[in-house]
């Protein structure tokens, strides 16, 4: 039983005369609100507006999308904490299909052999190109899909590819062998340059990118939209992790995504941190339907 102070001070005043209990009852007050006064939150939860929200505000909000592009900062615990918390309540209003940029494509027939538990976790590292902290990050998340049978979609494109654009422009994807081209989005590969966050990527690069580097952002998102597109079914929602800047503001796999199906409704997330977590700041508003913003205190996970 979780026996609060103000529970024990009671259970211990049998046989104190009364005004002895009045001075211990003022004393528990006091020592309760002073220990809740010290717990420091480790994030809030806000919507695009900046207005605060609880759990419950939150798992209702998530739940009234057909996709939903969960934005994480790749080093934070308590995004990846919040991950596996969204994946449970979702699971519990309904059907659900995973998906993720931290597997690639042609990684997923190695998904699915971890599904079917014919390989183990060992056997999956062995056999695809996981993230450096796919252990401490991601392995929950498909331990957790593979427990509950969730389908679990490899939406990312090959890095190889990537760097081929990086390199090259979208031109390089010619030479991709035919056999090969089911791993990325159809081309060619629509793009906008203009779009706030590409141009916003190319200013922050400076001398250290350019517009083929753009391109390659491009292609990412492109073919996460296409993969969410060709595995989303009936009555089942889709929930997608990715990194927070290829949701942001709708953009990225959101522009993608509603030029493939403008008829689902997607519902973002996204992960920041803020010193003071009282109130959203301006510059963060706008950027997804709900905002974690956790303390900048927290450790990053590397």
């Amino acid at each position: 039983m979780n026996r609060t102070p103000a529970f024990i001070l009671l259970y211990l005043m049998h046989g104190i005369p009364p005004f002895g209990r009045k001075a211990l009852l003022l004393l528990c007050a006091s020592f309760t609100s002073f220990v809740q006064a010290q717990v420091r939150p480790a994030y809030a939860l806000f919507d695009g507006k900046g207005k605060k929200l609880s759990e419950k505000q939150m798992v209702r909000l998530v739940g009234e999308g057909d996709v939903i592009l969960f934005g994480e900062l790749h080093n934070n615990p308590i995004a990846h904490w919040m991950e596996l918390v969204v994946m449970r309540e979702l699971l519990a209003q309904g059907p659900l299909v995973i998906g993720a940029e931290m597997v690639e494509a042609d990684d997923q027939a190695a998904v699915d052999q971890y599904l079917r538990g014919e390989v183990d976790a060992e056997g999956l590292d062995t056999l695809a190109s996981l993230w450096p902290n796919h252990k401490t990050d991601y392995a929950p998340l498909l331990a957790f899909a593979k427990e509950k049978q969730l389908p679990f979609v490899a939406t990312n494109v090959p890095r190889r590819y990537a760097r081929a654009v990086s390199k090259g422009g979208f031109e390089a994807l010619d030479t991709v062998p035919l056999n090969e081209r089911s791993w990325i989005a159809p081309l060619p590969i629509a793009f906008d340059p203009g779009l706030p966050g590409y141009v916003k990527m190319l200013t922050m690069m400076g001398e250290h990118g350019g517009p083929n580097t753009v391109k390659a952002q491009a292609l990412k998102d492109a073919t996460m939209a296409h993969f969410i597109a060709a595995n989303t079914k009936p009555g089942a929602r889709f929930l997608h992790f990715n990194g927070s800047y290829h949701s942001d503001f709708h953009e990225a796999i959101g522009w993608y995504l509603k030029r493939a199906r403008p008829e689902l409704k997607q519902v973002t997330i996204a992960t920041i941190t803020q010193e003071d977590m009282s109130t959203l700041a301006k510059e963060h508003h706008g950027k997804a339907d709900i905002i974690i913003c956790v303390d900048a205190l927290m450790p990053s996970s590397y």
